[in-house]
């Protein structure tokens, strides 16, 4: 499932792409060699980093392909034109490939020149913007490979439900205008009428539960400790150290007992030999 999650995003970002270049007249006078001039940002802003040999080769035979099928989606010409790369011979995509290799050799000169212009404030800024923008996608990567493993969806709240059953009625030309409508709706419910999706959702809660702790179960099977959340681990610790306990304080019990046991036959004894010495 995930390579075919991977493979279905990074399509999509491919589709999205190609979208953005059809719009552009000068897509027509780059199909051919690309300058770098095409590939970088304002002047103000940083230079973006130049497509690889594939990528040129992507934007060059989109508007054409598009041109000859009409007919089909974004998606189907971009596997058509990945199956087109990987027939290819190495002598047909050396143009473009060494193309590539001139443009990150300019982006290396450009980004070093743009650096040596940035102040400090600029360099620490441009430094937090890049740690916020690793951590959304460690974010986005995890998300997703929840998703694959299956984790069970979170419940809805009383809310949820009402704007998801009643959204196709709801009023408005667009989401926002639903949405907007819907919790004034909702405003004006009655509490009985209210009641209805709190149980709801009070079902949805057991179903979370019941299914995070199946999914919880199969995550340790299969050594997935890393993904199970703290309050299950910390319980899982309790529970374990219980059994232990107990073992520990049934052997202390014991050894009291015995203690006692031989405490108390030794004064039997003492007394027994303080009598039999009177007698004499």
């Amino acid at each position: 499932m995930a390579p075919f999650s991977l493979l279905t995003a990074g399509v999509s970002l491919l589709a999205k792409s190609f979208s953005v270049w059809s719009c552009t007249n000068s897509l027509a006078r780059c199909t051919s060699f690309f300058p770098v001039k095409c590939l970088t940002s304002q002047a103000s802003g940083p230079p973006k980093r130049p497509l690889n040999g594939y990528m040129r080769y992507a934007v060059q035979q989109q508007p054409i392909m598009t041109r000859q099928n009409p007919e089909i989606k974004i998606v189907d010409v971009v596997r058509k034109i990945a199956q087109q790369w990987r027939t290819m011979s190495p002598e047909q995509k050396r143009p473009f490939e060494e193309a590539s290799l001139l443009a990150r050799q300019k982006f290396k000169v450009d980004f070093q020149r743009y650096q040596a212009l940035l102040t400090p404030a600029q360099v620490q800024q441009e430094s937090l913007e890049k740690r916020e923008r690793l951590a959304k996608r460690k974010a986005i990567r995890k998300k997703r490979e929840l998703t694959n493993l299956g984790k069970p969806k979170r419940p809805r709240s009383p809310v949820n439900i009402f704007m998801s059953e009643h959204f196709e009625e709801a009023r408005g030309v667009n989401t926002q205008a639903k949405m907007k409508s819907l919790m004034e709706d909702w405003k004006n419910l009655f509490i009985h009428q209210k009641r209805v999706y709190t149980q709801l959702a009070e079902d949805d809660k057991i179903r979370y539960k019941n299914e995070m702790k199946s999914w919880e179960d199969h995550m340790i099977e299969i050594g997935r400790e890393d993904l199970i959340r703290e309050q299950t681990l910390s319980a899982r610790r309790k529970a374990a150290s219980q059994p232990a306990a107990a073992k520990k304080g049934t052997k202390k019990a014991i050894v009291k007992k015995a203690s006692a046991t031989g405490k108390s036959t030794t004064t039997r004894k003492t007394t027994k030999t303080v009598r039999a010495t009177k007698k004499r």
